[in-house]
């Protein structure tokens, strides 16, 4: 059973840093997409960041750019977002989300994803 948990969520102020993790277990992680997604209250489920499978490409939504970085150890089975200069706008839950290599072309989209996490809440205070 496909199994991914975050952590690092919490509160912060503005300008300030945090580092998510997302632990997984049931699957071979190395052979997986591994990707970051948030909701805020009352939107959609938006992309964030995403990294292949052995972590030479990346990708970032232009919000984000710049301020977060998507890192993954393998050998800990575990897919990071550190997250700089915070905004109130970052506000969110966070997902992690893993995906079969091949769907790289379509790493955007929330319905490429086979498996989530439950989620870390964000808050970033003004």
């Amino acid at each position: 059973q496909v199994q991914l948990v975050e952590s690092g969520g919490g509160l912060v102020q503005t300008g300030g840093s945090l580092r998510l993790s997302c632990a997984a277990s049931g699957l071979t992680f190395s052979n997986y997409i591994s990707a970051w997604f948030r909701q805020a209250p009352g939107k959609e489920r938006e992309f964030v960041a995403a990294i292949t499978w052995g972590g030479g490409s990346t990708d970032y939504a232009d919000s984000v750019k710049g301020r977060f970085t998507i890192s993954r150890d393998n050998a800990k089975n575990t897919v990071y977002l550190q997250m700089n200069s915070l905004k109130p706008d970052d506000t969110a839950v966070y997902y992690c989300a893993a995906s079969t290599p091949n769907m790289w072309y379509s790493h955007r989209l929330t319905r490429t994803y086979t498996d989530w996490g439950q989620g870390t809440q964000v808050t970033v205070s003004s």
